[in-house]
């Protein structure tokens, strides 16, 4: 884990000032301690302590929204995972008055089993099954700053006291957390900057920075959960997502007790694990950046941030790519990796339009861990290749978002006139006016394609999967085929080698995108003298 992301920790908290210009701005996560124990809360919510009979009379006749989960303790946070149901607060509090007893009950019959070398405990345990566990108090609005939602539990914010390092901030809301049994949330990213305090109980933190987000999986950004992780926390199937069983190579922990809390900037991931009867409040409040950025002011925001992604993917500053065409994949891409690789030139950066030869501008990548590890291409994209690399990332996008379970096209008996290598072939196919990537692929020179794939492998890697595994239709696959053919026959065998080596390291499973390439053909070729 680099030093620069490593979560500090604060015995003393430090001043607004102090966490205004050195904490913040770093955007990483930091605890501090003893945040909340000068907290009437801290002193008056326990439950050890007659905290429950504290909250029933100040709030029982409140009504909260429950969160509630077949799948508990996991409490996943699409809304096809979890149900939000009206419930009296005071109703909640009794399930977990309810559970202190049994488990105090428990415990003493587990002492007297010690004392008396028995070990009959089942009836114990099966005295909790009367106590729910499926449910769970979140983000339950105590303060909101949007007058149109209503706060539930506002008489409490007099137990709260406003933590010195946020006085200066304009906060956007405080919510409770509660929960009667262990409960653990999916993994996920919060819009605001958060200040998790702990009032009661105990909570450990598993936390990603942004960077992580491939090895995550996050869920489509035009879903109701962009903020979740795909994954989930128990079973999580590899083979669906191969790379989040090294996600906690970027993982950092914090355990929180009670009167400790945690800054957890926007964007960082993060899963909270919550032992029993665990309480904590939380802070919301736009970052800096966010409160500069208005919102008539977006689309030149929008366009600094292309044009610095624009040079960082060249080189040679003076060389940008089109940035129509990088707005369309900002607004479009749902599906590619957050890393954003960097071109480079030959000759120390400059084009080399002296020799345009596919092999002379192979020959020069690295091993494949070199070419990991630096993320470079070597290619630079001509306007045809843009405009290709812009229509194949575009249908990509619109038929994932259209419907996950939508079916390759239907191919149409029509006669075409297939050339290459000065032979004409007479074949059967699609209308390629039904089949726009197969007419894509048709059209393209095998160079300029070829330059298209060793983009889509290097920067849109999930893009390119997508398209060949769930996109590519029969007909698709069989001009994909031919086309690879033309430029097997423009190419040096080790200048071959080394560009199939790039595009099929795009794929989770190499085995799998050939077979589906293969596949269609095989269907292609049944439809044709079927």
């Amino acid at each position: 884990m680099e030093e620069c992301i490593q979560i500090r920790r604060y015995e003393e908290l430090p001043s607004a000032k102090d966490f205004e210009s050195l904490i913040e701005p770093r955007n990483v996560p930091a605890v501090f301690c003893g945040c909340t124990k000068g907290w009437r809360a801290f002193s008056q919510w326990n439950p050890s302590n007659g905290g429950l009979d504290y909250l029933q009379a100040r709030v029982g006749s409140c009504m909260v929204e429950a969160m509630i989960s077949t799948s508990a303790p996991v409490f996943y946070g699409d809304l096809g995972s979890h149900g939000r149901v009206p419930l009296p607060f005071s109703t909640f509090l009794a399930f977990c008055k309810k559970r202190m007893q049994v488990e105090s009950k428990h415990q003493q019959h587990l002492d007297h089993c010690l004392a008396s070398q028995t070990h009959d405990t089942e009836h114990a345990y099966l005295a909790l099954e009367g106590v729910p566990e499926q449910i769970y108090l979140a983000q339950v609005p105590i303060m909101n700053s949007d007058r149109q939602e209503r706060v539930q539990l506002e008489t409490l914010r007099e137990d709260i006291q406003m933590p010195p390092i946020l006085a200066a901030k304009e906060l956007s809301s405080i919510n409770l957390w509660m929960n009667n049994a262990q409960a653990k949330s999916s993994t996920h990213y919060d819009p605001h900057h958060n200040l998790l305090c702990i009032v009661s109980g105990c909570k450990q933190v598993t936390l990603w920075p942004p960077s992580a987000s491939p090895s995550l999986y996050p869920m489509p950004i035009y879903g109701e959960a962009s903020n979740h992780s795909s994954v989930a926390l128990e079973n999580p199937d590899y083979s669906i997502y191969p790379r989040a069983e090294c996600s906690m190579e970027f993982a950092q922990k914090v355990v929180l007790e009670a009167g400790d809390a945690l800054f957890i900037p926007e964007g960082w991931f993060h899963q909270v694990d919550s032992d029993d009867l665990t309480i904590a409040i939380n802070f919301w409040w736009r970052s800096n950046i966010m409160s500069c950025m208005l919102e008539h002011m977006d689309a030149y925001y929008l366009r600094r941030i292309l044009r610095r992604e624009a040079i960082c993917l060249f080189s040679n500053p003076s060389k940008f790519i089109e940035l129509n065409y990088l707005d369309q994949l900002l607004l479009n891409l749902g599906m590619g990796k957050t890393r954003m690789c960097a071109y480079k030139l030959p000759n120390n950066g400059q084009a080399n339009h002296a020799d345009e030869n596919d092999s002379q501008m192979l020959k020069g990548m690295d091993s494949k861990e070199n070419r990991l590890k630096e993320g470079n291409t070597l290619i630079e994209l001509e306007p045809a290749a843009v405009q290709v690399l812009h229509e194949l990332v575009s249908l990509v996008h619109n038929s994932v978002s259209a419907s996950q379970d939508q079916q390759s096209l239907s191919t149409s008996v029509n006669d075409y006139q297939l050339v290459g290598n000065d032979k004409c072939e007479k074949i059967v196919t699609a209308d390629l006016k039904d089949d726009p990537v197969a007419k894509i692929l048709w059209e393209v020179e095998p160079q300029t394609l070829q330059h298209v794939f060793l983009a889509m492998a290097h920067n849109f890697p999930r893009t390119l999967e997508a398209l060949v595994l769930h996109v590519l239709s029969p007909v698709g696959a069989e001009v994909l085929t031919r086309k690879f053919d033309e430029m097997d026959n423009q190419t040096l065998e080790e200048d071959r080698n080394r560009f199939y080596e790039v595009f099929y390291s795009a794929f989770d499973d190499q085995s799998v995108a050939m077979n589906s390439i293969l596949k269609g053909k095989e269907s292609f070729t049944q439809q044709d003298y079927g």
